[in-house]
């Protein structure tokens, strides 16, 4: 048997075994994954590729960051759960470098992204009950079209992605769909009965969708005026992805509600956590919210050693800096099989060209030139390289777009 025979047996095998015994819920490329290190991974065959995805954000700091990972090793050998019914030494000191880092006065950890949304919905109820007066059961957020916050049977009820929202009723009330970007909009949604504004300053998987200029800071202005809290789900959009610490940062705002996620745990666990001010998260009190996981003195660990490198404002400057050659890059190909290219720092959405290929194609393409992203609606393809990526590696993902476009 051939070098490449047996190379290609070995991706059979596991790929046969995915499709034997997982759940049908992903439609992964034919590639399997078997280490990595910074920017690269390698799969079991022994090819290597430039990881252009990152774990939706998960692995900013790449894959196996020597600090975050020694934070990790050197908790496993200490202690990994207590559960919140005691207190651990890790946490305390986690929970006050992000509220640092954010700029706030309180973190509530939870484990997964969707997690936290949840319970920055439950706060804004909370809120608006004990805070505003709203009345009990008459909540209502307003949230917007085409957004992605998890997959959780509330937080879909209020998706209009077909895939992710139909066959899952009856679904959750309470929740106003306008326009992303529309301020006429958003004005006349808010009522003496809206608690929150929930949103991404960037639409991530709905293509690396970009506001209007200046709408982030109408929104702020707006839920001021009408007291209403800003709740940023930063998940993907957070912790230097954008070259600033938060999305919102690129305009200077300041939402209620940071919702906190995936690079928060390093790629090494899940890590999640609201953090905002204490005359918000004030209104949790013991028993009425909580995680047996959330918060546990592993994912603490890691969680501060990430706050420690966004401390030093390294990956932020690195994403302004990197993320400029991206745009430069891929806007060469405007014209040459992109329709149109989306950038912040780095990250990226590209709409290929539907007359050539589907954004799926365009993945399968790519991955043939040594290159992992996702595909995304259609024509998109959606590019988050680790913060950690070089000049050099950037443009071996040019080149592989220029090599599929051609």
């Amino acid at each position: 048997m051939s070098d490449t025979a047996a190379r290609t047996e070995a991706t059979h095998e596991h790929v046969s075994l995915a499709q034997s015994w997982i759940a049908n819920n992903y439609s992964p490329l034919p590639v399997v994954l078997a280490s990595a290190e910074g920017a690269w991974v390698t799969d079991v065959d022994g090819r290597r590729y430039l990881d252009a995805l990152a774990g939706y954000s998960a692995l900013n700091f790449g894959h196996l960051h020597p600090t975050l990972v020694a934070a990790a090793r050197s908790q496993l050998d200490r202690l990994t759960l207590t559960s919140r019914a005691f207190h651990s030494d890790r946490l305390g000191p986690f929970c006050r470098d992000l509220a640092t880092l954010a700029g706030k006065e309180l973190v509530l950890p939870m484990n997964t992204g969707a997690e936290a949304v949840e319970t920055a919905i439950k706060t804004a109820r909370r809120w608006g009950y004990e805070v505003k007066g709203v009345p009990d059961g008459r909540a209502r957020i307003v949230v917007m079209a085409g957004n992605f916050h998890g997959r959780t049977t509330t937080i879909i009820s209020f998706s209009d992605d077909p895939l992710a929202h139909d066959h899952y009723g009856p679904y959750t009330p309470g929740f106003d769909l306008v326009p992303f970007g529309d301020l006429e909009a958003l004005e006349a949604a808010v009522t003496d009965e809206t608690v929150a504004v929930l949103l991404e300053p960037i639409q991530g998987e709905g293509g690396v969708i970009l506001p209007p200029e200046g709408w982030l800071r109408d929104v702020r202005r707006l839920t001021r005026e009408r007291n209403v809290l800003m709740v940023a789900d930063e998940i993907q959009s957070g912790l230097g992805r954008t070259g600033t610490t938060f999305a919102c940062d690129v305009e200077g705002v300041v939402p209620d509600i940071y919702v906190l996620g995936k690079a928060l745990g390093g790629g090494i666990v899940p890590v999640s956590a609201v953090v905002a001010d204490r005359d918000v998260l004030g209104v949790f009190t013991p028993g009425s919210h909580g995680s047996t996981f959330g918060g546990n003195p592993l994912g603490a660990a890691v969680g501060q050693a990430v706050v420690g490198l966004l401390a030093t404002g390294e990956f932020q400057q690195r994403a302004r800096q990197l993320g400029a050659l991206l745009d430069d890059g891929l806007r060469e190909l405007l014209g040459h099989g992109v329709d149109a290219v989306r950038c912040r720092g780095l990250w990226a959405g590209v709409d290929i060209d539907p007359s050539l290929m589907t954004g799926r194609e365009a993945s399968h393409r790519l991955l043939e030139h040594g290159v992992l992203v996702k595909d995304t609606h259609g024509s998109t393809v959606r590019i988050a390289p680790p913060l950690v990526i070089g000049e050099m590696e950037l443009e071996i993902l040019l080149d592989a777009f220029r090599a599929i476009l051609r």
